[in-house]
């Protein structure tokens, strides 16, 4: 079967689910699934840093489908996220992955004045956590010991889009300023020689002066989360996009290489790509998302023949579709075997945010995204 064949094949079966999924589903915020069935994070914990997500896959299957039950569900999640707006312990450094999927999609799409305001009050909120003398966005918020008042992680490049988006909106440099110097630090401290990239770093609040990385959700201190290394690979293309600075792309670059070149020949990815050789544990979100932004990378060099990340990323996605997607119309998921992390999290479940970027994957290969980032 030709590639197109097998996108769209794809494509199809996601239309075929998902419908029967939204319709099973309005009113809920999934994160996971409990035998097969979508939990509902508007009830369970309505800050839940994941609850944009199904407001943006029912964005993109309204854009590739025009079915107004999509629309509908898009709009209801956005509303509900009203609620977070007015906690202070919901709006932290991941207002990006809340209120890009959701208010910056809606105000794309509709023009919709309610959704731009959301999304400005998230981007204020967001380079109000800036740490002026380390250059970076301050991770999570008070723990109760205040320990974390140093600490940036990989996460935040996936957030700077609503920095960027705000910029663009408004005018005002300042966002797109911000996003810049988180960015800059970030290539500074986080990403190694090899391409391999920490997910914390703490550094002195007062000073700026770099302290020390933590393994995070990944195997151990110095090892290589998966996960984090598809949200700096993602996070770098897109701040490429924003800034057509060439430094961003060649970070990417960096990043998709140490990708590619530790994907298993299976073409699953494992939770740390330094995990022991006797681990097991896979996760499926660091495929998707990776994938996203392998397929950004050869949009970007079409015209100089390099084809190598979108081989990879059609290895991941296929990897995905034919050992990791349930199509099975009783299950609400479609990507199965990911993780949380690594010490701390569950192993092999779904994900709410495994069938967005994947989605988001097939649909950049379809032409119907919605670019939301």
């Amino acid at each position: 079967m030709s590639d197109r064949k097998w996108i769209k094949k794809v494509a199809d079966k996601i239309k075929e689910k998902e419908l029967i999924v939204a319709k099973r589903n309005k009113g809920k915020i999934p994160y996971t699934t409990l035998d097969g069935q979508f939990d509902d994070k508007s009830v369970d914990d309505i800050n839940w840093w994941t609850n944009g997500f199904w407001g943006g896959m029912m964005w993109q299957l309204y854009k590739g489908t025009k079915e107004d039950l999509f629309l509908e569900i898009a709009k209801d999640n956005e509303e509900q996220l009203d609620k977070v707006l007015m906690e202070a312990k919901g709006l932290d450094h991941d207002n990006g992955f809340k209120w890009l999927p959701t208010s910056v999609a809606n105000y794309k799409v509709t023009g919709d004045k309610a959704s731009r305001n959301r999304a400005l009050l998230a981007a204020n909120n967001l380079a109000g956590r800036y740490n002026l003398a380390g250059g970076f966005i301050r991770a999570w918020n008070d723990n109760g010991d205040s320990n974390n008042i140093g600490w940036a992680i990989i996460d935040c490049m996936m957030n700077l889009p609503l920095l960027y988006w705000a910029t663009e909106e408004t005018k005002d440099p300042r966002f797109k300023q911000i996003a810049i110097s988180h960015a800059n630090t970030v290539i500074k401290n986080f990403i190694r020689e090899d391409g391999s990239s920490k997910h914390i770093v703490e550094f002195d609040p007062n000073t700026g002066a770099y302290i020390k990385s933590y393994g995070g959700q990944g195997y151990a201190e110095g090892s290589s989360w998966t996960r984090g290394q598809s949200w700096a690979l993602y996070g770098f293309v897109l701040t490429y996009l924003h800034t057509k600075d060439e430094t961003y792309l060649e970070v990417a670059k960096k990043v998709a290489k140490y990708f590619i070149a530790n994907i298993p020949e299976s073409g699953l990815i494992p939770v740390d790509f330094r995990q022991p050789d006797d681990c097991q544990l896979e996760d499926s979100t660091a495929s998707a998302i990776a994938a996203c932004g392998l397929i950004e990378i050869s949009k970007i060099l079409n015209d100089k023949g390099d084809d190598v990340y979108m081989d990879a990323a059609l290895t991941l996605l296929k990897a995905l579709s034919e050992k990791r997607c349930n199509w099975d119309m009783d299950t609400d998921h479609i990507v199965e075997k990911c993780t949380e992390a690594f010490y701390r999290g569950k192993h092999e479940i779904a994900i709410i945010y495994g069938d967005y970027y994947f989605i988001e994957a097939i649909w950049k290969l379809t032409a119907e995204e919605l670019f939301i980032w």
